[in-house]
């Protein structure tokens, strides 16, 4: 992220990989880019849901500063607004996995909301559920808390509001990607303020900020086939890292294998190639 003036930053992605809260020494060519054309497709179909903070990521209409950077920023970086963002990491869920699979299993809730008995891994919940993270400092993790923990830091008013964007932008995802033959599990977003009240920022459901699951293989019980970086956890915890830094060098097969899936998780949701996102985005 760079200051570009008092109400703009500019957000660079680049093609590094985090998993369990690590930086891989090993980068995935493109991801930078998919995950930005990901976002500026879906910041396009959410406008109705709530305001965003992008401005432009074509190069050509930014700062005339920024274009002597053209070739390293096109297809990656976008002008956005400045916000002030929330303490909260803004969850929603529509299906069981990963730490609300961990959580539901020890107490039968997540993050304090009661679910059903006899729910496994990758079954849908009755309805979304909002499940809020703390948003720990680099290094550490962030934690599960509750609504009323929200509440408490944020208000009743704007934990409210902020409960309510984020299920929204989850439901409407959802229903884009169910047409496109993709089950949204969950998401992840970042809500700030702006000049238009509460903002959504940073990037936006993306394989990064989701779990995407091919919609015709879904099958309740064990882990699911996805579009998101969990294949790249399933190796890491079947090689033996301990997830203490630094991580382990990830395999030519394994990069490959990743970058298709982002590949293909943009042009099934778009519908549109990844070529043609980056010819757009000069």
């Amino acid at each position: 992220m760079y200051a570009v003036d008092d109400e703009h930053v500019l957000l660079v992605a680049s093609d590094r990989l985090s998993a369990y809260d690590v930086i891989l020494p090993t980068g995935v060519p493109d991801k930078g880019a998919v995950l930005t054309g990901l976002s500026v497709w879906w910041f396009e179909q959410l406008a109705d849901v709530v305001p965003h903070h992008l401005v432009t990521a074509r190069v050509s209409e930014m700062p005339a500063a920024l274009h002597a950077h053209a070739d390293e920023l096109r297809g990656r970086s976008m002008l956005c607004r400045r916000l002030d963002m929330l303490s909260v990491e803004c969850v929603a869920r529509g299906y069981l996995s990963g730490s609300g699979l961990v959580d539901y299993g020890r107490t039968g809730r997540v993050c304090g909301v009661a679910l059903p008995p006899g729910l496994v891994e990758g079954s849908q919940l009755p309805e979304p559920i909002f499940t809020p993270t703390t948003k720990a400092p680099v290094g550490e993790h962030d934690l599960p808390i509750t609504y009323e923990q929200v509440v408490d830091q944020l208000g009743a008013d704007l934990a409210a509001e902020v409960r309510e964007a984020t299920l929204a932008i989850y439901q409407h995802g959802a229903a884009v990607a169910e047409k496109a033959g993709i089950l949204l599990a969950d998401t992840k977003v970042e809500l700030g303020h702006g000049p238009a009240g509460l903002t959504l920022g940073d990037e936006v459901l993306t394989p990064d900020s989701s779990r995407f699951w091919p919609a015709d293989s879904w099958a309740p019980g064990g882990p699911q086939p996805s579009y998101d970086k969990q294949y790249v956890r399933d190796w890491l915890t079947e090689s033996g890292w301990d997830r203490t830094p630094p991580g382990p060098e990830l395999p030519d097969e394994v990069v490959t294998r990743t970058r298709a899936k982002y590949v293909d998780a943009y042009e099934q949701l778009t519908g549109s190639s990844f070529d043609s996102w980056l010819r757009d985005s000069a």
